[in-house]
């Protein structure tokens, strides 16, 4: 049995974690059906089934961008950010159009067979050389359009049904009384959670697939897995033996290990490895386009469970006086202030939060032993503790609140950008304590005893992993709770607005880890959620005031 799990590790963790959330999973469901609106799982698992399909793609993004089309680490991640950042406006545009149509459910379906689209795309397998990079990767980047539009067209709004559900259920409960009332609302952050929870089930298994196929069809083609070969494969093709000696004799050693056969011909090697390496990601996108047309079955199946905006009853006309309609007036203008509020830093957390597609998975490949697991998969980590972690946060939540000394969501996500900082303090002083340098020269002078342990990231996951979920689930259920009625969609998208605006910075993480000893990049990130930390303890008062 120890051999097997030694040479089956992928296999064996994909396994072990699917068996550790199970009871978790089964928790969630029966919490739901007994305490939240129906709807709330089939809401969760149309979400699911479309994260599954994202996050295949998005494990592999950054690494299969340089791996593919030989692109420095600057220039894929930076792809990366304006896509992330795309999908996040687009997201804005969505709520807008739904809003607009009043048909969130129609507004969905499409951005699912949009999505399908743009994963089917990626999903060719084109050999990119010099002669077809010119209109490849201009294709590449056509499918990651579709995919973001798409995506702006189905997040937001399915976000907006799940607030709706809410507040069909608190509405509900205000016919039988105020207590019945005020634990209808106490349930609204908690559903979010369980809805979130969903999510990180797709994104927990998604991370194994590409590096599972990409393996399988390594071996049928007699070769193996190297993280870093496909850079030195296209740095040869590019310039041979003007390569270096150095360099040459680097990618020797590696080939050494990755062909299971005699290598006559070293620029054939290059381009087959290179050849065979990226079409077996692309064939895990083909698992992406099923994921899709899985979310889009379920929703149609269970899609009368969730609200329908179109067939709400008209509202009866009122006369106000003008210092009625002025107060109206002043409470939704409270009201976008606190949004906005929020939404400035929400822009700060998800640029150090998503700096695992980027820095954190370039960290993961160059400073930390991969050879028995490929970089991609520590991206798992994330949500797996998601998936852990949730139950104890909804138990001590809950047992505060219990006892009157309930926490409101303006102060969790306060409390979540200093477990940020924390993430990102231990990152630093490890670092700097490991004498490590940039990127780029940790590359070129670098040895595999340097490299890190994988506890590290282990360790950086779970502190970022709590911080999000202080911040992400609540900060939906803060932005369902402000958000005038009339606006649900385009304040989710508001939501998701602020999303893309830290994943347009994205790119800087990736710069100054590359330039910079990389303690000096972590302590930037543990800077800015501090900043954020304490400007938004600063607004707790108002903006509890607000959210009441």
């Amino acid at each position: 049995m120890f051999e097997f799990i030694k040479s089956h590790l992928t296999v064996s963790l994909l396994i072990l974690s699917l068996i550790v959330i199970t009871p978790f999973v089964i928790y969630y469901v029966i919490t739901a059906k007994r305490e939240h609106p129906k709807g709330l799982i089939a809401a969760a698992l149309s979400n699911m089934g479309e994260r599954f399909g994202y996050y295949i793609m998005n494990a592999v993004l950054v690494l299969f961008l340089c791996s593919k089309f030989g692109l420095k680490d600057t220039q894929a991640t930076l792809i990366y950010s304006v896509f992330y950042m795309g999908i996040y406006i687009l997201s804005l545009v969505g709520g807008i159009i739904a809003d607009r149509k009043q048909n969130y459910k129609g507004t969905i379906m499409a951005g699912l067979f949009v999505m399908a689209m743009g994963y089917v795309i990626l999903a060719i397998p084109i050999m990119s050389t010099a002669s077809t990079i010119t209109w490849l990767l201009p294709l590449t980047c056509f499918a990651l359009l579709l995919i973001a539009f798409g995506n702006g067209l189905f997040k937001g709004n399915l976000q907006a049904l799940v607030g709706q559900l809410y507040d069909n259920f608190e509405a509900e409960a205000a016919k039988k009384g105020e207590e019945e009332l005020r634990i209808a609302k106490s349930k609204r952050d908690p559903g979010f959670q369980i809805f979130y929870v969903f999510i990180n089930v797709g994104g927990l298994v998604a991370p194994f697939v590409a590096p599972l196929i990409r393996q399988w069809w390594l071996n049928i083609h007699n070769m193996n897995f190297n993280a870093n070969l496909p850079a030195l494969c296209h740095q040869y093709i590019e310039q041979g033996e003007a390569m270096g000696a150095d360099a040459l004799a680097k990618m020797n050693d590696m080939i050494a290990t990755a062909s299971t056969v005699g290598v006559d011909n070293l620029t054939t090697f290059c381009q087959d490895y290179l050849n065979v390496f990226n079409s077996g990601v692309h064939f895990s996108f083909i698992a992406s386009v099923i994921a899709m047309l899985i979310s889009l079955t379920i929703f149609l199946v269970k899609k009368n469970k969730l609200p329908n905006p179109e067939k709400k009853a008209a509202v009866t006309s009122v006369d106000y006086t003008e210092e009625e309609k002025r107060a109206m007036a002043t409470e939704i203008k409270q009201r976008l202030y606190a949004l906005f509020a929020v939404l400035g830093i929400a822009v700060f957390f998800w640029f150090s939060f998503h700096q695992n597609g980027t820095s954190m998975s370039l960290f993961a490949r160059d400073f930390v032993d991969t050879s028995a697991i490929a970089p991609e998969i520590w991206q798992a980590v994330n949500p797996f503790f998601v998936i852990v972690l949730t139950p104890l946060i909804l138990i001590a939540f809950g047992a505060l609140a219990r006892r009157g000394k309930d926490i409101s969501t303006p102060r969790k996500i306060a409390m979540g950008m200093g477990i940020a900082a924390t993430a990102y303090l231990i990152m630093t002083i490890f670092s700097a304590s490991c004498g490590y340098p940039s990127a780029e020269e940790f590359r070129t002078t670098g040895t595999e005893a340097e490299k890190a342990g994988w506890w590290i990231l282990i360790i950086y996951y779970f502190f970022m992993t709590v911080a999000e979920l202080f911040i992400s689930p609540l900060g939906l259920s803060f932005v369902s709770k402000v958000a005038p009625k009339h606006l649900l969609g385009l304040c989710q998208g508001l939501w998701l607005g602020a999303t893309a605006v830290g994943n347009g910075l994205l790119w800087i993480g990736p710069l100054m880890y590359n330039k910079w000893p990389i303690w000096q990049c972590w302590a930037v990130f543990m800077g800015v959620c501090l900043i954020s930390m304490g400007v938004m303890l600063g607004m707790v008062k108002w903006l509890e005031r607000v959210a009441k």
